[in-house]
């Protein structure tokens, strides 16, 4: 039989890709994109959303673009690693991106033409932009003043473009000192981690997912409990102990995961 056959699934449960069927919708997640779809539908301009590593940012966001799959007034643009060289090369991937291309290659003349883009998208066609950048924390401060330039574009009711930047924590104190910046955001959101019962919930939800029965206990209540004092809440780290529980569980031809088979893989893993 295969690892799957074996678990009563179809397909991994607790693979750490943001894929967004199996995005966990806790109160944090909800909250944020549900807010962050209203400030793209008001064309209210910038969003930031903050979070730690393995909180579900990525996979929060691929669920947001899924939201406006089947909406062709909605135009996405996804940044997912911010790293670039110069503010010329900044601006010259965003052209690319748009689908702009200057007859000459000066820094104002992307810059114009990045207006002009966004006026006739917005104004003469009546289409929302939206660019999301992942891995927000990488922007350095003048790309940061790059998007404050396009974020200065807007009729007297809207901003021409939607700019979400998801990012880790250390964003924020850095963009509290770029005042003519922080003062354009229009949503703030920090998703803290999950408590233990969503912590079940996570589990199960990813579990039934996958396939799996939903009145079959694949983890006892000990074992959610000693995950959670172990991953602390954090979704990332919670899929990958579960991924090795159900390793285990194939390895070692056992039915359900305990607290005792999760503690053996805590302190193997803390080696």
């Amino acid at each position: 039989m295969s690892y799957y056959e074996i678990l009563g699934l179809n397909k991994e449960p607790f693979s750490t890709s943001p894929d967004p069927a199996f995005f966990y919708r806790s109160s944090a997640h909800s909250t944020a994109i549900q807010r962050l779809e209203i400030a793209i539908r008001l064309k209210r301009g910038l969003s930031v959303i903050l979070g730690d590593v393995g909180i579900g940012k990525t996979t929060m966001s691929r669920a947001l673009l899924q939201n406006f799959a089947n909406d062709d007034d909605y135009i996405f643009h996804i940044i997912l690693d911010p790293t670039y060289k110069s503010e010329f090369q900044f601006l010259t991937s965003l052209s690319k991106m748009f689908g702009i291309k200057p007859d000459t290659r000066s820094t104002l003349d992307y810059k114009e033409e990045l207006e002009k883009y966004l006026f006739r998208k917005g104004v003469d066609e009546n289409k929302t932009v939206v660019l999301l950048i992942d891995e927000g924390q990488k922007l350095s401060t003048p790309f940061l003043e790059i998007l404050r330039t396009l974020l200065n574009y807007e009729t007297n009711e809207y901003k021409l473009l939607q700019l979400v930047l998801v990012s880790q924590m250390e964003l924020l104190p850095r963009i509290k000192k770029v005042k003519n910046f922080f003062d354009r955001i229009a949503l703030k959101y920090i998703i803290n981690p999950l408590d233990q019962e969503e912590t079940k919930e996570l589990i199960e939800f990813r579990l039934v997912e996958a396939g799996s029965d939903p009145t079959r206990k694949v983890f006892t209540d000990e074992a959610v409990e000693r995950i959670y004092e172990y991953a602390q809440g954090y979704p990332r780290k919670t899929s990958i102990i579960c991924h090795n529980a159900l390793e285990a569980l194939v390895m070692h031809q056992k039915s359900i995961v305990d607290s005792a088979l999760i503690s053996k893989i805590i302190d193997r893993e803390s080696i």
